[in-house]
């Protein structure tokens, strides 16, 4: 997704709006490579050189964080504590990412490259994220 697009779906005048629309845009995002993941397994693993029992788990594991991601992106004010423990779980998610590629994974170089992608998009997430929540709470009263 381009600079631009980013722009254009974060355009409202109320920092709510744009606090729900980009935790909508991760649940979307994070329930595509889940359902990948899992109806994939075997081809996406052999691509990217990892285990296809990883991407299963992988897969598993997003569609439940996905699912409670979308939950609240669908409350008409989600809770600050919740945006903040998805903020931390999407940076915890780049550590991880970036730490297995070091240590112990060994993918093929698409996956290699895909690791470090899904992490920087990750990691944009978290950032778009914090500075909505964070602009939501500069805008109360």
């Amino acid at each position: 997704m381009s600079t631009t697009q980013l722009a254009a779906l974060a355009r409202t005048s109320s920092p709510q709006s744009t606090l729900r629309r980009f935790l909508a845009l991760d649940a979307v995002v994070t329930g595509a490579n889940a359902l990948a993941y899992l109806a994939l397994s075997g081809p996406l693993g052999r691509f990217l050189g990892v285990d296809s029992g990883l991407l299963l788990a992988l897969g598993a594991f997003l569609t439940v964080y996905a699912a409670g991601v979308g939950l609240l992106a669908s409350r008409p004010e989600p809770p600050a504590l919740g945006v903040r423990a998805v903020v931390e779980a999407n940076l915890a998610w780049t550590v991880a990412s970036l730490v297995a590629l070091a240590l112990w994974l060994t993918p093929s170089t698409p996956g290699a490259v895909w690791t470090v992608l899904q992490a920087l998009v990750v990691t944009g997430f978290a950032v778009l994220q914090h500075a909505a929540l964070r602009d939501r709470q500069k805008a109360r009263p």
